[in-house]
């Protein structure tokens, strides 16, 4: 199993990883609040010369779903800048969330935003990376909050090559029990190819994301190895930092 950490805006990356004892990184290439043009991390040879298998988190302020040209195109962009970025640390994938909707506005003409994306970078020679499609929490416009959406969302998008991103405390805040979720989700997507595997400080169907060490939230730490035991894919711990470490060694010793 191979058990990794969000190493934030750390700029010795490969230095935190050996720290942890994790074997898989996530990092930011730019502001994860702007839509600045990433630029070349320091330690990019660094960290391609580490047997670290390294994925990027796309900016968070991405949402591609959006009917809101000053925002979409801005997005659209932006996920090709940091798919390349991501390709060029030899990342595996960019993490990219579902993004949400207005008031009012169709949850197919979001969907029908996410299909573009694929299909006019397929235009221009595609992505440097897979984009790893992540659920997301809440919010009642929200394109990827309960199994239902994504699987329309599937519909449009799964024949494009896109990858998904199983988060543990997006999918309790979300009101989706976690008992199962490998299962049903594979049923929907076919892959699994990244779990950030969080626990909640906030009840099921909370719709908030706060996340939480894997033994000090609302879910059951035991069922949160039994996810990461299921799903069988690269795990990121996007915990709080304070206890990142006890995270690493509780997930190791439970999944031994």
């Amino acid at each position: 199993m191979r058990i990794g950490a969000h190493v934030r805006s750390d700029t010795h990356p490969v230095e935190t990883a050996e720290k942890l004892g994790v074997d898989v990184i996530q990092m930011f290439v730019q502001d994860p609040q702007s839509f600045d043009k990433p630029q070349p991390h320091p330690q990019t040879e660094a960290l391609k010369a580490s047997p670290l298998e390294i994925v990027v988190h796309s900016a968070y302020r991405i949402n591609v779903a959006s009917l809101n040209n000053r925002l979409r195109m801005p997005s659209r962009n932006a996920v090709a800048l940091q798919a390349q970025a991501a390709a060029d640390l030899g990342a595996f994938g960019l993490v990219v969330h579902g993004g949400h909707l207005r008031e009012g506005e169709a949850l197919e003409e979001g969907i029908a935003n996410w299909r573009k994306l694929f299909t006019r970078q397929a235009e221009k020679g595609g992505f440097g990376v897979p984009i790893l499609i992540e659920n997301t929490a809440g919010g009642e416009g929200a394109i990827a909050r309960q199994l239902e959406a994504i699987d329309r969302l599937w519909d449009a998008v799964g024949d494009q090559g896109a990858g998904f991103c199983l988060d543990t405390c997006h999918a309790w805040a979300g009101g989706e029990d976690l008992l199962g979720i490998v299962e049903r989700v594979m049923a929907i997507t076919g892959r699994i190819d990244l779990v950030h595997l969080n626990n909640s400080r906030d009840e099921f169907d909370s719709a908030r994301d706060r996340h939480a060490n894997l033994q000090d939230g609302t879910i059951d730490p035991d069922l949160l190895a039994d996810v990461a035991r299921a799903a069988g894919a690269p795990i990121i711990l996007e915990t709080p930092a304070d206890g990142l470490a006890d995270d690493v060694a509780y997930l190791k010793e439970a999944l031994a």
